[in-house]
């Protein structure tokens, strides 16, 4: 297989962590989640950034991290729910195969609100709540359908079985390449 790094692209709460914890295993590849990279490389939380420097400041910071990743080999990587906003990013992710996790905005804000850590280290984007969602999806929904490669509903919340989709689609996408 040509491109071995994978990158998992979707709104928040679509699983891009843990389906990346299950699924490099399964090619025995490492997995990294691009916004925990971001938070430790600058000693902050996304909502810290948010409050502190703006969203442009943030987004700068998240593009350096993409840049740095899209260089790697035989990865797996969780991307930020927003990462496709910008042309630059969206053209990094091509270095790899790009999976959008997507699931409905309510399956979507359920998770959310069950997930603690979304509240300490996530910014409200908009007003908050299902409508935040489907506002931030109506931006980003075109986004992601130019970026991806496959897509995998993740909305029965079963990561490990959406791990195995994508492992049988990749493996099937290596056996039929030329040489």
């Amino acid at each position: 297989m040509s491109r071995r790094l994978l990158f998992l692209i979707g709104y928040r709460g679509a699983g891009k962590t843990e389906v990346a914890r299950l699924l490099a295993p399964l090619l025995g590849w490492q997995w990294i989640d691009a916004d925990a990279v971001l938070e430790e490389r600058f000693g902050k939380s996304i909502r810290q950034i948010f409050a502190e420097e703006g969203e442009p400041s943030f987004r700068n910071k998240e593009a350096a991290i993409l840049q740095e990743l899209s260089q790697l080999q035989d990865h797996v990587v969780a991307t930020g729910g927003g990462v496709v906003l910008r042309p630059d990013n969206r053209a990094a992710l091509q270095r790899g195969h790009v999976v959008w996790l997507q699931a409905p905005s309510d399956v979507l804000w359920q998770r959310m609100r069950s997930d603690a850590s979304t509240a300490e280290r996530r910014p409200n984007l908009a007003q908050g709540g299902i409508a935040e969602i489907e506002a931030m999806l109506s931006v980003r929904t075109p986004l992601y359908e130019e970026c991806q490669d496959l897509i995998v509903d993740t909305s029965k919340g079963n990561p490990a079985l959406a791990a195995e989709v994508i492992r049988d689609w990749l493996t099937s996408r290596a056996h039929s390449s030329c040489p």
